[in-house]
């Protein structure tokens, strides 16, 4: 098996529709409707209360931070960033420069299919775990609807970039280049690592009530997603957790409101 890092540039080197979706340029193009809805939403944010400031994920603030320490300023820089990143990998692969809407909608579907069993899961969890609800309901119906959906592609965006993209490549890079792990070696590390910290930084918000059935469901969605981006590439585990993240929106805003 391979063992450098680098050699994560050339999965989905193939022709086929599980390849084509795991490359770099297509994975942009699936996620810029997201990232243009999301960089206006946020910026303009016409659905604040009064003079509120804009809300972001708090992924995109850990990036905007990050970007600060460097001198450089503007709400743009994460976008930048995605758009960079996906670019430079794609320019590293030497893949074809090519537009394919049907893979798109494969890839959509695909997200949809992915975000259905998560969120099965998460709804049972609810219903056996107060604790669970408090915690889960502590995060929606506190802003407007639509600033709700606004966060939730927000996420989906930043937060696979923060958890999957980024730390996966880092940590194949330490596992495989520094320690020499073969890939089946590092691979559960990989998975196991980029879920923890994933669990971890959701406590970074505002009034989020600790909760270990919560945290468990987090580190669980962690892993699974960890898994989607492994081997289905970062447009998918984008869409699903963008599309799981809505219907979340969906059910609390109208199914939970209903039954009050």
């Amino acid at each position: 098996m391979p063992r450098k890092g680098k050699d994560w540039l050339q999965l989905g080197s193939g022709t086929g529709y599980v390849d084509r979706t795991r490359q770099p340029l297509q994975c942009l193009i699936f996620i810029s409707p997201l990232l243009v809805y999301y960089q206006i939403g946020s910026v303009l944010n016409p659905w604040a209360v009064g003079d509120a400031a804009p809300t972001h994920v708090v992924a995109f603030v850990l990036m905007l931070k990050f970007f600060a320490v460097f001198g450089a300023a503007g709400n743009f820089m994460p976008l930048a960033a995605v758009v960079a990143i996906l670019l430079a990998w794609h320019l590293a692969r030497k893949d074809k420069w090519d537009f394919d809407p049907k893979l798109y909608g494969g890839m959509l579907a695909e997200s949809v299919i992915w975000a259905i069993p998560v969120f099965v899961i998460s709804l049972a969890l609810i219903r056996e775990s107060p604790a669970a609800a408090a915690a889960t309901a502590s995060n929606t119906n506190a802003l407007p609807w639509q600033t709700e959906v606004l966060l939730s592609v927000g996420a989906g965006i930043y937060e696979e970039l923060l958890f999957r993209l980024i730390a996966i490549t880092v940590l194949s890079i330490i596992l495989m280049d520094i320690f020499e792990m073969t890939l089946n070696a590092a691979m559960p590390w990989l998975i196991i690592i980029s879920a923890a910290l994933f669990a971890g930084y959701h406590y970074l918000g505002v009034g989020v009530t600790f909760s270990w059935p919560y945290t468990i469901f987090l580190f669980a969605f962690g892993l699974y997603c960890a898994g989607i981006y492994l081997f289905r590439g970062f447009g998918i585990v984008v869409g699903c957790h963008a599309v799981y993240d809505l219907i979340v929106v969906a059910y609390s805003h109208y199914y939970l409101s209903t039954a009050r």
